[in-house]
């Protein structure tokens, strides 16, 4: 499988000439593309707990065709350092190797990019040894890691056998001196921001809640490949990777440990943490501005039915979806939910298959567009303090009304890390 997966969708041919141990278990790709910080990474990863199977650790150092001479000196330097450094951290059971390609086209030249020409080079890795349940983890270069993230990651998926990946729970630093304290109080928003949207799809109940970030997702190697490996989008490839992997089912969340991403500003991509934190320095933000509630309420409505809605005719499909709410009913009357239902219930057996390949359909990605949706046409948009207070009281949470942003934030971390946001909106709905 994985040869011809290569043969088919690999970008560059093999770059790493050096055998594989043979109980590698755990490859971990980290893309670099003009980071002064790339050590720190290193060393937190020397830092940690040695699992029972070996790792190995790629670093991409990567830059465009068109790049600048000032990133390609940074490469450069990255590169002299990290030869240096891997001769005095290397040992027997963590290995590090690097891949340099500083002539990506720059069409293509990215994270998307970056990240796949590692991920298929722990491909080729497994597949020498033939293990096709090695695991593949992504992680960035400006993150840090908990000393158990290796040994957690490897009993997670030694625990769940049937793991087709996984996402690693994630803290971003709320306060030091590495940043300005506006710097600080724009991440506390930002990461309130990813957990409100996470906790207001498991409060609805859907299926596919999970976060969907780049540094902190574990993937097993033949699961990567049927999927047809990463893409090269140069922002958002987490995202667009990750949704594919949801409806396969298996996937998982790893709570027992944390990855520690950088709060940084960045104008490296058009959206993400880094694009947020400009946007609050640069125009003086007190509030992000994001979804309202509501949103997920209607989102909850919907799931709640999509059971009922099986080996339903035409007509008893329109009866049903009337009551839905006015920005649900427009969203899904724009996207023909009468005749795609129709058409899921002609080609499925079992109640089961039709709730798996409706939410094939409404899948992340769908859901997205009916959030910005109900947002630009029915709900507008309220503070992200604001609408988390909200989703909690919906949710029946209970807080105090003068909670700040950070304890906001930490409330949400707890409602996570807990699963206790498995809790959803049945009582508003009654």
């Amino acid at each position: 499988m994985s040869n011809l997966y290569l043969n088919k969708s690999s970008f560059c041919e093999k770059q790493i000439t050096e055998a594989p141990l043979p109980r590698l278990g755990m490859v971990i790709v980290i893309p670099c593309h003009n980071e002064p910080h790339l050590l720190r990474t290193l060393n937190a990863l020397a830092a940690c707990t040695l699992p029972k199977c070996n790792v190995e650790v790629i670093v991409v150092i990567n830059a465009a065709e068109n790049s600048s001479n000032e990133v390609l000196k940074a490469n450069t330097f990255t590169e002299v350092e990290l030869e240096r450094w891997i001769i005095k951290n290397e040992s027997a059971a963590l290995r590090y190797f690097y891949i340099t390609n500083n002539t990506l086209p720059a069409k293509d030249a990215g994270v998307g990019l970056a990240r796949k020409i590692g991920m298929d080079e722990a491909v080729r890795r497994f597949d020498t040894i033939g293990n096709e349940n090695g695991v593949i983890v992504c992680l960035d270069s400006d993150c840090t890691v908990e000393s158990n993230y290796l040994t957690a990651l490897d009993n997670h998926f030694l625990l769940h056998p049937s793991a087709t990946g996984c996402s690693v729970y994630f803290e971003h630093p709320l306060e030091g001196t590495d940043f300005t304290p506006q710097v600080y109080e724009g991440i506390i928003r930002y990461e309130l921001f990813l957990r409100y949207y996470n906790c207001g799809l498991r409060f609805s109940g859907y299926p596919f809640a999970w976060h969907t970030i780049g540094s902190s997702m574990a993937v097993r190697t033949k699961i990567y490949q049927q999927q047809g490996g990463m893409n090269k989008r140069k922002a958002g490839e987490d995202f667009y990777f990750l949704t594919k992997l949801f409806p396969l089912g298996g996937f998982t969340e790893l709570n027992d440990t944390t990855v520690i991403p950088s709060p940084r500003p960045s104008e490296r991509v058009p959206f993400g943490t880094g694009k947020a934190i400009n946007k609050w320095l640069d125009e003086g933000a007190n509030n992000l501005p994001t979804y309202n509630p509501k949103t997920f309420m209607d989102l909850a409505e919907l799931v709640e039915m999509v059971p009922e809605l099986y080996a339903a005719t035409f007509e008893t499909i329109q009866q049903k979806i009337q009551y839905l709410s006015p920005a649900l009913l427009a969203f899904l009357s724009d996207n023909e939910l009468e005749n795609k239902l129709t058409e899921i219930n002609a080609n499925v057996k079992s109640k089961e298959q039709f709730v798996n390949r409706f939410y094939r359909w409404f899948g992340n990605f769908m859901v997205l567009k009916f959030v910005h949706f109900a947002r630009d046409s029915y709900y507008g948009q309220l503070s992200i303090e604001t609408a988390a207070k909200q989703l909690l009281e919906v949710a029946g949470i209970e807080f105090n009304e003068t909670v700040t942003a950070k304890e906001l934030l930490l409330l949400y971390r707890e409602l996570e890390r807990n699963n206790k946001a498995a809790l959803n909106f049945k009582a508003a709905l009654i």
